[in-house]
């Protein structure tokens, strides 16, 4: 995706081919920042503090991160070390899991000798087929677009709703739930996205409108709370969000407010999809309440960062300090509002049965 018309990747390689760099997130919208990782330990501290964040996005930094433990030490300590660190950094998003098993079980049994090529290959293809899945989310997500275009005479943009930021900046490139919005504005069907601020982060008013703007995506940010309305008043022809983890069975953990946009969307008689990539189903469960849910830090709640007047940046508190806070990262939206889930492999019911049919080498 663009950054004022250069491409780029949320994470690569530097020129020295084992340094891993990322975009801080943490700095977006205001500032565009690359940080170098050098280090497990930098790898995950940049999961922990959110420099990157997204599902798939976190699977790939722990693939990497993986790489610089065993570039300074092949060992299987340290290889075991690294995996309980990273394993730890967030407790949601199941691609973080996903990853860090396909480098073990690659690398344990090799010699120490070629376990940090090893795992630096499989890295870069975690991340290559990463683009790939995404980009087939796009293609298969498309046509929802376009039908709803086509059923409307293509006489007016086509409204999409999304919640938080699944992104580019959420996946290595295209992103999960925005992968259709970009192939539709690449071959001219015009869409506008309403843009939900997302707190307590503000992942969509910070992150998803950043990179809209950046990539020519017509797009207006609203309220967390103003999703009912709009579509109430007929404004939204679909909703789609990603998912840090889904269950065999099709409930969603999202970003936290997820589940009340879903309640609106039944409500108003929106479709509502979630873009969802194979390796974010955690096939080990089938009911949502199994599903572990990050409580962070109370300050993301009580303060809230932005750019003054005067082109500073500030952190404020926004609450009486007396006050406690409970944050809450994901909720979980049950199977039943959930129209379809859009995969790298087709369009799918969010039933066991319909992950099954796409997926039947997990049966």
């Amino acid at each position: 995706m663009n950054v004022d018309g250069t491409p780029f990747r949320t994470i690569w390689l530097a020129e020295d081919g084992e340094t891993v760099e990322i975009i801080d997130q943490t700095r977006l919208p205001h500032e565009f920042v690359t940080v170098a990782l050098n280090s497990v330990d930098d790898a995950a501290y940049a999961i922990r503090s959110m420099q990157v964040r997204g599902a798939p996005l976190i699977g790939a930094t722990a693939a990497y991160g993986m790489c610089l433990a065993l570039r300074k030490d092949p060992s299987d300590d340290a290889l075991k070390a690294a995996y309980d660190l990273l394993l730890r950094t967030r407790p949601t998003a199941v691609n973080l899991r996903w990853a860090l098993d396909e480098l073990k079980t690659l690398l344990l049994p090799l010699s120490e000798q070629d376990r940090a090529a090893s795992a630096y290959r499989r890295a870069a293809e975690i991340c290559d087929d990463d683009v790939a899945i995404c980009r087939s989310i796009g293609v298969h997500g498309v046509e929802l677009i376009r039908e709803v275009w086509e059923r409307n005479g293509k006489d007016r943009p086509i409204n999409i709703l999304t919640h938080c930021n699944a992104g580019w900046l959420a996946t290595v490139d295209w992103g999960t739930a925005t992968a259709p919005i970009y192939v539709a504005h690449e071959e001219e069907i015009p869409v506008h996205v309403w843009v939900d601020e997302t707190r307590p982060r503000n992942q969509g008013a910070s992150l998803t409108a950043w990179e809209l703007a950046q990539h020519g995506v017509p797009h207006t940010v609203i309220v967390d709370n103003a999703g009912g309305h709009v579509m109430q008043q007929g404004n939204v022809d679909l909703l789609i969000t990603g998912t840090d983890r889904t269950t065999a069975a099709g409930d969603v953990a999202n970003k936290i407010g997820t589940y009340l946009k879903a309640l609106a969307a039944r409500d108003n008689n929106v479709p509502f999809y979630v873009g969802l990539p194979g390796p974010t189903i955690d096939w080990t469960i089938t009911n949502g309440s199994e599903i572990p849910i990050e409580e962070r830090d109370a300050e993301e709640v009580t303060k809230i960062t932005g750019r003054t007047e005067g082109g500073e940046i500030e952190t404020v508190m926004i609450t009486p300090p007396e006050s406690e806070a409970a944050n809450y990262a994901f909720d979980v939206t049950p199977s039943r509002l959930v129209t379809g889930l859009i995969t790298e492999r087709g369009i799918c019911a969010a039933t066991a049965e319909g992950l099954a049919a796409l997926y039947p080498e997990k049966r």
